[in-house]
């Protein structure tokens, strides 16, 4: 049996949103790992920070000259404005991965409404065919009964 214009149609409905859905599956991925990248880089320099804030300290209580002081908080002001931009980077990748989510559900529901449509197309075809089928059989049926008819008949009166 040959499909029918609608459920070919339909069926090229449901193959392109599976792909729109796998790519939606991908794009979150995609986006987690940079968000688990980013909170990876930013706890890194955060450890560095404190370790490098930690030996400086101990050695500022000896004594240190002024430029070295100088020195240390230009760093610590440096180290202080990367993790200011990882953190935007982080909220960011944060956004984009929420989106992510957000599209992947609407493709998962988009996806859900065109099977549950195919298949309530699909059943209605075979009703439909199996409806046609018993009307054939009823009427091969009658036809069969009206041509025995007259054959019953002749035989009931004699």
């Amino acid at each position: 049996m040959t499909k029918s214009p609608t459920m070919h149609a339909l069926h090229t409905v449901l193959d392109r949103a599976m792909i729109e859905r796998d790519e939606a599956t991908a794009a979150l991925y995609l986006a987690l790992e940079t968000t688990r990248r980013l909170q990876s880089q930013r706890q890194q320099l955060v450890t560095y920070r404190t370790e490098y804030q930690a030996r400086w300290t101990q050695q500022f209580q000896q004594l240190a000259a002024i430029e070295v002081v100088h020195s240390y908080q230009s760093f610590v002001d440096r180290l202080d404005h990367a993790l200011e931009q990882l953190r935007s980077q982080l909220d960011s990748a944060e956004t984009a991965a929420e989106e992510a989510r957000q599209t992947l559900l609407a493709r998962e529901t988009r996806l859900a409404a065109v099977r549950k449509v195919a298949a309530k197309r699909s059943g209605d075809a075979a009703l439909h065919t199996a409806r046609r089928e018993q009307r054939h059989g009823d009427d091969m049926a009658t036809m069969a009964a009206w041509h025995a008819a007259p054959v019953l008949v002749a035989a009931a009166s004699r």
